[in-house]
């Protein structure tokens, strides 16, 4: 059997968006436990020069849905980064798996081919379909995501690489 785009796409997506729901619970149960705010862990960043977790769970969104849109023609959902708490993050994570769950994989027929064009700030970035994906798209969705379990353990979050990896589905 070969690897589709489809798969490719939505299987990343899902489990990246799955296990930080589930690192998120382990973040508000550990703010908790020591008394600390969430909004102060929320905005938490490995460095000065970048983004706060609460941003990077965001983005690790924005890549879940953008190429499942992209490469399947759909209308990408917006989302207006306004999250300010752990459930309000969790809840842009439920919708953004529900939209990446409901679009069928006969949506993605020819997807490999096709051309893709993004603005990045004042760059417009061109690809292929299958190019998009792997080299940009994906590398993307687990840069974000290892960057929100990474500041998550800095601020003392129980977490293991099985929590970022996550269950075998």
């Amino acid at each position: 059997m070969q690897l589709t785009v489809h798969q490719a796409a939505v299987v990343s997506g899902t489990r990246a968006l799955k296990n930080l729901g589930a690192m998120l619970d382990k973040a508000a149960a550990s703010c908790e436990a020591r008394k600390i705010d969430p909004a102060v862990m929320l905005q938490s960043r490995l460095a000065p020069d970048m983004f706060p977790l609460v941003r990077q769970a965001q983005l690790v969104c924005d890549f879940a849905k953008g190429p499942v849109a992209r490469l399947s023609g759909t209308e990408n959902p917006k989302h207006d980064d306004s999250e300010t708490t752990i459930e309000g993050l969790k809840a842009r994570i439920a919708k953004t798996l529900e939209f990446v769950r409901s679009v069928p994989a006969s949506a993605f027929d020819g997807a490999e081919d096709h051309d893709i064009v993004i603005q990045a700030g004042s760059r417009t970035l061109e690809f292929k379909g299958l190019d998009y994906l792997l080299g940009f798209a994906l590398p993307n969705l687990n840069f974000h995501a290892t960057c929100a379990y990474a500041i998550l353990r800095h601020n003392g979050v129980e977490l293991g690489k099985a929590d970022y990896i996550g269950p075998a589905d």
